[in-house]
């Protein structure tokens, strides 16, 4: 995982990544200060080495001198081998109440230099959006902006997080939408998407995936990563009943073509305690490939790379391996023709596979049996203090949550039980379910079925023992195995340097 490092409070904010000639370029802000835009590179999307910065905020007096927003970069559909990355800018003259999108070329990727043709900064006209801080929030909303260029109809859509003018002041947020209809030369038009919900759809992304159009937002309300779909480019927008790619806690989507998959990489924001203040650190977690299933609906699949930090592997096939953690009278484990069965008929009992692990995949196919509860624990201590991810396999709901004894207890406030995530899918009363679970330092995430349900950043547990947990049910468990993962580490800092024509030598690689 990628953070920002620096003193007390540095943290990465939104994020832009473009895959070009072997490398994954991220593309970041700098929070709290906002003032200028970093530039990291990685080959394998997860260990990311820093490199020159990419852009400052302007110099005094110049309509970006407060602070710089969300970016995008993309090729020059005009210029062949450039780019282009538009950006948002604020004045400090108009204390930041005003949102202006910018544009910096480069020739490299790695150096940048804003242009000053005439055509820029943009601003948000009437009559379809709020242009002026007498409206609404009394801010006017232009950021976050995504450029698309349509492979079949050439059509050049510049897309915005922006407000409409009328309705209820907090559901006024929509997608922006401005047309390029000549090299630098936008008309704005009405907006692209509009849900008369909610007061900002941030970070915005057009894509075309499996033949249908898809829209990309993250909305405050709720921390979410929402998507819509549409069989034509302009809409209307759709969604299904349930439009979330990621829970709680995920945001600021964008997304990556690199070769033939469509990435998705996002912050994740975590609370932490520093000098006794309760602070978010926003970290990167690794990518997820973007897919569709049968009825057109997004799905996230687990990196493939994590397949290349595998170094050992452990089966587990039978019930001498598997040792229990409460001593329940009712648990057993039995070997059968179809698989390994845990079973506890009454009460609560926690099977630990063998070994103590760190940084791992688990990967298995489950069967559940009886009206009962079930799910995983995940780097616990003798005690039965770690993580106890919940599977309600019926109903479709997924919970992971830290639960242990506090270090310092008193009275009733002896024991921590701290729900961190909880997402749902499509449930079944019958099975099997493929079941995956990657716990990569800080970086937890669980997948049903080949798809990603959870995802986290968490440090209340390093290490520990895994394994499965019945409540008045039983599973049966086939091909289960465990792989040990190498270490990870938040940022490379090796001494090769990455240009855009050289890549570090064989046997320089990046250190994990």
């Amino acid at each position: 995982m990628y953070a920002s490092h620096g003193f007390l409070r540095s943290d990465i904010g939104d994020v832009d990544v473009v895959y070009h000639d072997g490398l994954y370029h991220l593309f970041h802000l700098v929070l709290p200060n906002h003032d200028f835009i970093a530039h990291a590179v990685s080959s394998d999307g997860m260990t990311w080495r820093r490199v020159k910065n990419a852009l400052f905020v302007g110099e005094p007096g110049e309509w970006d001198d407060d602070m710089l927003w969300t970016m995008h970069v993309t090729p020059d559909p005009d210029r062949a081998g450039e780019w282009r990355m538009f950006y948002t800018g604020l004045a400090r003259s108009e204390y930041g109440r005003v949102q202006r999108i910018g544009l910096a070329r480069s020739k490299d990727l790695y150096h940048w230099e804003r242009c000053g043709n005439g055509h820029y900064p943009l601003e948000v006209p009437p009559p379809h959006y709020e242009s002026s801080v007498d409206e609404g929030r009394r801010w006017v909303s232009f950021r976050d902006p995504f450029f698309y260029h349509d492979p079949e109809s050439g059509e050049r859509l510049l897309l915005s997080s922006a407000r409409i003018k009328e309705g209820p002041v907090i559901r006024r947020g929509c997608v922006g939408l401005a047309r390029e209809v000549a090299p630098d030369n936008f008309v704005f038009e009405a907006p692209l998407y509009r849900p008369g919900l909610y007061d900002d759809v941030e970070v915005p992304n057009l894509f075309r995936l499996d033949g249908r159009y898809y829209l990309l937002g993250s909305i405050r309300e709720d921390i979410k990563i929402h998507y819509w779909y549409s069989e034509t480019l302009e809409g209307p927008y759709q969604n299904f009943f349930d439009n979330v790619i990621l829970p709680t806690g995920n945001y600021a989507g964008r997304i990556c073509r690199a070769e033939d998959r469509l990435l998705l990489f996002n912050f994740f924001s975590k609370t932490e305690h520093v000098y006794g203040r309760e602070v978010v650190k926003k970290l990167l977690p690794p990518p997820k490939e973007m897919v569709t299933d049968a009825a057109g609906r997004l799905k996230l699949k687990s990196n493939s790379g994590f397949g290349n930090l595998v170094t050992q592997r452990q089966v587990v096939t039978a019930s001498y391996q598997c040792k229990v953690l409460y001593g329940n009278p009712y648990a057993s484990a039995v070997d059968r023709s179809d698989g390994l069965h845990l079973s506890c008929r009454s009460g609560y009992e926690a099977f630990l596979l063998p070994g103590h692990h760190l940084d791992f995949r688990l990967r298995t196919e489950l069967m559940l049996e009886g009206l009962g509860k079930t799910g995983l624990v995940l780097r616990m201590n003798d005690e039965g203090d770690g993580y106890y991810l919940a599977l309600d396999l019926v109903n479709g709901i997924a919970q992971i949550r830290a639960w242990g004894a506090n270090p310092t207890p008193e009275f009733e406030f002896a024991f921590r039980y701290q729900p961190l995530q909880e997402a749902h899918f499509r449930g079944s009363d019958h099975g099997p379910w493929q079941i995956e679970v990657v716990a990569h330092g800080q970086y937890i995430e669980f997948s049903i079925d080949g798809h990603v349900v959870l995802s986290l950043v968490d440090d209340s547990f390093a290490e520990g023992g895994i394994g499965f947990y019945t409540e008045s049910a039983a599973v049966c468990l086939k091909d289960l195995h465990i792989d040990t993962l190498t270490r990870p580490v938040t940022e490379d800092t090796s001494e090769p340097v990455y240009t855009a024509t050289h890549r570090a030598p064989q046997g320089e690689a990046e250190v994990r």
